[in-house]
Formats: structure tokens, C-alpha cells, sequence
């Protein structure tokens, strides 16, 4: 019996909680896996964009009274346009710090090993589409051959669904 604590016992957890929480979602595949969020991506990136380019014209043409106030609207657009991309790196590097972590695993979990150190960070992230059957061999040929992330997701035979990056 595998005890609560043991290693073996998270790994199945986490693997099913993955496996079931989105079964309503649509088969994930090298061609549909990146995601997009309308709200972010979209609105929100457009609204910004809007409101930078509007701030701007609103300071070339503002009465010299009004010169203080436009600049201040132009650099309150700036700091947001800084908030926005930041926010997105900031959370893209700590998910590819937890995948580097959960693929360390599962490769010290199927090997005893960890993985390669000459792995790269974006070769790491495709490794993590890959099925455990293709897993260890693949990350061995990403290692030896330097192959890219795409030439990783086009390498993978059977796709290990990844929906909660975004």
C-alpha cells in the first residue's frame, strides 16, 4: 500500500487531478495547445494601446495650461503599459520555474535521475507535452541534439495535455 506522503502517492494524485479537471475542454495537440485569454490578450491589450496612443495626441494638442496634466495622463499610460507586460513575464517566469521543477521530478521519478543540465528552459517547457513513454528518450534527444521547442512538441507522439498555462 502506498502511503499518503510517499512520492509515488502525489505523483498518481497529481496525475489524476490533471487527467479529470478538464474533460470538458477540447483534445490538446501541437496545434491547438497555446492559449489565448480575449480578456488579456485582446481588451485589455488593446485598450492600453488605445489610451497610449490617445494620451500622446492629447499632449500634442493641449492648450499650454493643459501641458502638465496631459504629461501626467501620458505617464500614468506608460507605467501601465510597463504594468502590463511585466505582469505577464513576471507570472510566465515563475510557471516555467514550476515546470522545471515538475519535469525534474518526473524525470528523477521514471530515471533516478535528474534532468540534463544542459537542457534549456524553453526545451523543458515543450518536453512537458510528452507522454512518460516518449519522456525520457526525448529529453535525452533535445539534450544531444539542441532541438528547438518546436521540433520537441513536433517530435511527441502521444500529447500530454498541459491546460492550466496560459
Amino acid at each position: 500500500m502506498v502511503g499518503y506522503n510517499s512520492l509515488e502517492y502525489q505523483l498518481q494524485y497529481l496525475s489524476s487531478k490533471k487527467q479529470n479537471s478538464h474533460k470538458h475542454m477540447k483534445t490538446q495537440d501541437f496545434n491547438n495547445h497555446s492559449r489565448l485569454v480575449a480578456g488579456w490578450h485582446g481588451i485589455t491589450f488593446f485598450a492600453l494601446l488605445a489610451l497610449l496612443i490617445g494620451s500622446f495626441i492629447n499632449l500634442a494638442h493641449a492648450a499650454p495650461e493643459n501641458l502638465y496634466s496631459a504629461s501626467l495622463i501620458c505617464l500614468v499610460a506608460v507605467i501601465l503599459g510597463f504594468f502590463f507586460a511585466y505582469t505577464r513575464i513576471f507570472a510566465l517566469k515563475a510557471q516555467d520555474r514550476a515546470i522545471r521543477a515538475e519535469e525534474n521530478l518526473r524525470h528523477f521519478a521514471l530515471t533516478g535521475k535528474l534532468l540534463s543540465a544542459t537542457l534549456r528552459i524553453h526545451q523543458i517547457i515543450a518536453l512537458r507535452f510528452a507522454a512518460d513513454e516518449e519522456f525520457v528518450a526525448l529529453a535525452q534527444k533535445a539534450a544531444d541534439e539542441k532541438l528547438s521547442s518546436k521540433d520537441i512538441k513536433m517530435s511527441i507522439r502521444n500529447w500530454r495535455a498541459d491546460y492550466y498555462r496560459v
